[in-house]
């Protein structure tokens, strides 16, 4: 129970502005309550409008009301505080690096929902339930939450860049489609934004396709690459297998060839050394024979002589 009343407590002293534990709270002419100085930015953006309005019911008042503190709800806060409870929204609502925050958000800022092109200013889903609920808002342009807000605003006339001019390629405001960008070919930035969008897909298809020509090219290079080197290391083990054989084939043949002249020419020699010894011997017979059978018949001639003789 003593826990269900401090929820109670939390919820109904909770600015719906900060949506955090009422800060210097103020009370204003319908009965709700705010932190002073958010009620104050409240107003202080509505101060254009001409007309000032609770955040909560909508009621609106002709003049700006005068704040005075809530004494009473300030000590209220105070005990609430001491027992540790805080009204807070869950974590995963607080903006983090990289998410855009809501520009009316006090403290601690919560991620926004929306951005408003007309007031320039992002809004939580708390926020930005005034656009939704006054009448002065609801002609505002929304989109969703994104940053750099003054960068969809002309710098020359302070105007929104709703046009999109395709002679210049540029976006532009509706003052300068009457200005500088007079006759020129325009259309709404969405259609602008559209066209853009199929340039650009075209534009990506034909770079996709480039690529893919070029990764099918490499492969190509590489798998001739791969083919060439088994090429080459086919024939560098081919004409290394040469090497080894020649000088073995070449031992083997001349060794072939020794021992084939050995075998012919060893009787061969033989041969001829034996011709040689029976012609020399038979040098050495010859003159002999060639004497004995000369000097016989000149011995007979000699003698002839003799005995024919008379005494």
């Amino acid at each position: 129970m003593a826990q269900a009343g401090d929820l109670l407590h939390q919820e109904h002293l909770s600015c719906s502005i900060c949506l955090d534990l009422l800060k210097d709270p103020v009370t204003i002419n319908c009965g709700h309550s705010y932190c002073m100085d958010c009620i104050k930015g409240h107003w202080d953006q509505e101060y254009h409008v001409g007309v000032y309005s609770c955040p909560q019911c909508r009621q609106t008042f002709s003049s700006r009301p005068v704040l005075g503190r809530n004494t009473m709800l300030a000590e209220v806060v105070v005990k609430l505080k001491k027992t540790g409870l805080q009204a807070a929204p869950p974590e995963h609502c607080f903006a983090g690096p990289g998410d855009v925050v809501c520009d009316v958000c006090t403290g601690r800022k919560l991620k926004a929902f929306k951005s408003c092109l007309v007031c320039l200013v992002s809004y939580c889903e708390t926020h930005l339930q005034l656009h939704y609920d006054f009448p002065a808002f609801k002609k505002h342009k929304l989109t969703d939450a994104t940053g750099n807000l003054q960068e969809k605003v002309c710098s020359q006339h302070d105007k929104l860049l709703e046009v999109y001019c395709r002679t210049d390629h540029q976006c532009i405001c509706l003052l300068c489609v009457m200005d500088e960008h007079r006759g020129h070919d325009t259309v709404s930035a969405s259609s602008g934004r559209t066209d853009k969008q199929k340039h650009l897909k075209a534009t990506q298809s034909e770079f996709q396709e480039g690529i893919q020509q070029r990764e099918k090219k490499v492969q190509d290079l590489r798998q001739a690459v791969d083919s060439l080197t088994v090429s080459m290391e086919q024939r560098r083990r081919q004409q290394l297998s040469w090497l080894l054989e020649e000088p073995f084939e070449g031992s083997v043949r001349a060794l072939l060839q020794s021992h084939s002249e050995e075998t012919t020419v060893g009787p061969l020699s033989s041969a001829v050394a034996l011709d040689r010894t029976e012609s020399h011997c038979g040098n050495k017979q010859a003159p002999s024979s060639l004497c004995v059978s000369n000097s016989a018949p000149h011995r007979q001639q000699r003698r002839t002589p003799r005995a024919s003789s008379p005494r």
